[in-house]
């Protein structure tokens, strides 16, 4: 496999970065999400008449799914990191699909929260698309064989290699 550029540099490191950052939010996001809840269930909150017991156990089970979700896409991150091989399948799915999520909490950040929020969103993005990237699954295996074309007509017998035609055709003869 021939490899150039920054990618085989900067892969791993993106990956074991990635994986970290995402344990982090998995835990920040449970945790944030289990605060909320507990605070609509002490302050009796309701939306819209929504029971507030109602609120306060999806509030815990939503960060909990959350939580869990991006706990899985660090672990895939991690899994990538110590195997140094592109993600494949559903690992690759997960990765794509915490990557829509940071963009679009990235867009919710910039409309409704601070800078500094976007900024981590977008770090977080960016860190995924270069794990993403890096791996760049063109490269074939280094050790395969280049596939031989037999002939063109069964029946046809085997000719000895000749000179492709022309290019160009050649003069036209000139009257004399």
């Amino acid at each position: 496999m021939v490899e150039s550029g920054w990618g085989p540099v900067v892969r791993r490191p993106v990956a074991w970065i990635l994986a970290v950052v995402l344990f982090v939010e998995a835990f920040g996001v449970a945790a944030l999400n289990w605060f909320l809840g507990i605070v609509a269930d002490r302050q009796n909150m309701s939306l819209a008449g929504i029971d507030p017991d109602a609120m306060s156990v999806s509030s815990k089970v939503g960060g909990v799914l959350f939580g869990l979700y991006f706990l899985l896409c660090a672990l895939v991150a991690l899994l990538v990191a110590v195997r140094d091989r592109a993600p494949a399948g559903l690992g690759r799915i997960l990765l794509i699909s915490v990557a829509v999520v940071h963009g679009l909490l990235g867009a919710f950040a910039w409309a409704m929260l601070s800078k500094a929020a976007f900024a981590f969103m977008v770090v977080v993005l960016g860190l995924v698309i270069l794990l993403l990237m890096t791996y760049d699954r063109l490269e074939g295996p280094s050790d395969a064989a280049p596939a031989s074309e037999g002939p063109k007509d069964p029946k046809a017998p085997e000719q000895p290699d000749r000179d492709p035609a022309p290019i160009t055709p050649p003069p036209a003869p000139s009257p004399s």
